[in-house]
């Protein structure tokens, strides 16, 4: 980082300090990822900023904070498999396999994760799948998974999801209308249901079913 970039990375912190979200561990995952590296140099100097971030194929990537919200909320630890929906960027699949032993992650586009798997080779993390692929259900063939994260609304709770999560396994998405307001919840199985506690209040697109044809 350059002193500009450390100053706000720094801003970043005591925000995450205030907001009891500064588990050492996720900290550390965080700042041994470079961001910057995420994003579109247009919007480099945004990267620490608590606002979502316009990426390529018309997508955008969520703010730092709510992103930190979501990962302090999945819990990983060294032994989780860990499924995410919604590649974007590749930056929050590049923190949690710092976090975690496997992370499989899908997009619908085409170029975001071409350009995501790249970021990964560079920084040296194996342990990333990166897949163009429908992800709205899931992949059940390849769970059961100990998280799962998605990065866009489901209008009902997405209750096929708790076959392909472990006993405990939790899982994090936003749940109500396409067109206003959502609560990213946190679903933690027990038995064959959620347990659900609400961490924040969005706007995310709805989940989108099949893949992009042309990027």
């Amino acid at each position: 980082m350059d002193a500009a970039e450390r100053e706000k990375f720094a801003a970043f912190l005591l925000r995450m300090r205030a907001a009891g979200l500064d588990r050492r561990e996720l900290v550390a995952a965080v700042e041994a990822t470079p961001r910057s590296a995420f994003v579109p140099a247009q919007w480099r100097a945004d990267a620490w900023a608590d606002r979502s971030i316009p990426i390529e194929c018309g997508e955008a990537i969520e703010g730092i904070d709510l992103q930190m919200r979501v990962l302090a909320a999945l819990d990983l630890g060294p032994e989780c498999r860990v499924l995410e929906v919604g590649t974007g960027s590749g930056f929050t699949a590049a923190v949690m396999a710092r976090l975690s032993a496997r992370v499989l992650t899908l997009d619908r586009f085409r170029t975001l994760t071409e350009q995501a798997a790249r970021r990964h080779e560079t920084l040296g993390l194996a342990n990333v799948i990166v897949r163009q692929a429908d992800g709205t259900l899931g992949v059940p063939a390849e769970g059961p998974f100990d998280r799962i994260v998605v990065w866009a609304a489901y209008e009902t709770l997405p209750r096929g999801f708790v076959d392909q999560l472990s006993s405990g396994g939790v899982m994090v998405a936003a749940i109500g209308p396409g067109d206003g307001v959502q609560i990213v919840e946190k679903l933690t199985k027990v038995g064959s249901r959620f347990e659900r506690e609400q961490l924040a209040e969005v706007r995310f697109q709805p989940v989108a079913a099949g893949v992009a044809q042309a990027i």
